[in-house]
């Protein structure tokens, strides 16, 4: 029956009813593609969610297994003992599982899994299995639960990063789902130092994907990373004149004061408007009381959002190293780089967007975000693949005694993760 309006019923701006008829077309549209933002209940795929849900104690377990093995970066029987762990898992779910060596001088080889499906989407997970903690440390600092929390070494950074992976595919597998062309899971055994051995391989793969998400542990609350700064480690070499200090020292030439002088003017090169940080984070020199040091060795930590920011660092350092303050020292100057910038791109946010239509199927949304730290997200967003970040179980305190990941979230987080991957591999096209 077709509905006339009445006389008395109010017609004004705020009545949708008289909005022109495409205005009324788009606010429906909104409405129905985005029911979170309606104020709709969500609506969750049910079978997805059960899945995931299966996969809350069983993940739990694994984390506390990996966690308990101390796998700190060159710790070749740690870092396989953990790639063992996480390969029983992925050949139970009929992944091809290889264990391949990185590039020399890295060691302990890296873990790669592959599902083929019979869709149309290829998709890269992103995790890794090396930490900065020493052997010894999981039995010294007793990884416990505090709560939601599972704190030990490495936990957050990023142990959970392969559990998210796991459970994901466990979830499609107790749904019956292939309709993607090829998921990779590749687990790096030498990220904490640059991944020096494996961003051959992480550009590899990401070539022949429609998208790589890394796993680095989500930020909370409901924190993804759409941008992360380029990383690079200045070292400067200061050679002075050794001298008694107590019977002549105005014969010497102090390397130790020119490299303290070196290291407040390094700070100046930060510019905190392009957010560039300049970091002296190891200074030394001398090994006797009574001698004038004739040498010294600095060490600073240098982060920016482009590379045109690193390169003016590393040039004006050069410039500063040209000019010593006390005649007669000598300074060398010379940046190593890591990981690449990954700069905020249209690509990342096309793939945000997809995961919020996702994730307010459970009535939640991610938020993107940019960071001062470095990951394998760079090497493959490089390739021009798009590349999303931060899309593990949650954690933080991150290289600390503290660090943790918060298993309150593996519900939510693999969720998401989950439908991504449903997403993509049935329709790539968009990203």
């Amino acid at each position: 029956m077709s509905h006339s309006p009445n006389p008395a019923e109010p017609t004004g701006h705020n009545d949708l009813r008289s909005k022109p008829v495409h205005l009324r077309s788009t606010l429906l549209f909104v409405v129905c593609a985005f029911p979170a933002l309606a104020g709709a209940a969500p609506h969750p795929n049910a079978k997805v969610l059960a899945a995931v849900k299966v996969c809350e104690q069983s993940g739990r377990e694994l984390l506390e297994r990996v966690v308990a093995i101390d796998s700190g970066t060159g710790d070749v029987e740690g870092l396989n003992a953990v790639g063992a762990t996480y390969a029983s898992e992925f050949k139970a779910l009929g992944a091809d599982v290889k264990a391949v060596a990185p590039t020399p001088p890295a060691v302990g080889n890296n873990v790669v899994a592959a599902l083929t499906g019979t869709g149309k989407g290829r998709i890269v997970l992103i995790a890794h299995m090396d930490t900065v903690f020493n052997r010894g440390d999981a039995a010294k600092r007793m990884p416990h639960w505090e709560g939601q929390h599972y704190v030990g070494p490495g936990a957050g950074d990023d142990k959970a990063g392969a559990v998210a992976a796991v459970c994901a595919l466990k979830a499609l597998k107790a749904i019956g789902f292939a309709d993607f062309a090829r998921i990779d899971v590749l687990l790096n055994s030498n990220e904490e130092t640059g991944s020096s051995g494996t961003h051959d391989l992480i550009q590899s793969l990401a070539r022949a994907s429609d998208l790589v998400i890394n796993l680095e542990r989500g930020i909370p609350t409901d924190q993804v990373l759409v941008a992360r700064k380029g990383d690079a480690t200045l070292t400067a070499q200061f050679t002075g004149r050794a001298a008694h200090s107590g019977l002549e020292p105005e014969k010497g030439r102090n390397a130790v004061i020119e490299a303290a002088r070196f290291a407040l003017s390094l700070e100046k090169l930060s510019d905190a408007a392009k957010k560039t940080t300049v970091t002296v984070d190891i200074l030394n020199g001398g090994d006797k009381v009574n001698v004038v040091p004739a040498h010294a060795e600095l060490k600073a930590d240098v982060r920016a959002f482009t590379t045109d920011e690193l390169d003016r660092v590393e040039q004006a350092a050069a410039k500063l190293a040209a000019s010593p303050s006390i005649d007669g020292v000598t300074i060398k100057t010379s940046m190593q780089r890591s990981f690449p910038p990954w700069p905020h791109n249209e690509h990342a946010d096309r793939v945000i967007a997809r995961a919020n239509r996702l994730y307010a199927e459970i009535g939640r949304k991610v938020t993107p975000t940019e960071v001062g730290s470095s990951a394998d997200v760079s090497y493959a967003a490089q390739t021009g693949t798009p590349s999303v970040d931060g899309f593990g179980i949650e954690g933080g305190d991150a290289h600390s005694v503290d660090d943790y990941a918060d298993i309150g979230t593996l519900v939510p987080r693999v969720y998401l993760l989950t439908r991504l991957l449903m997403d993509v591999g049935h329709d790539p096209e968009g990203l």
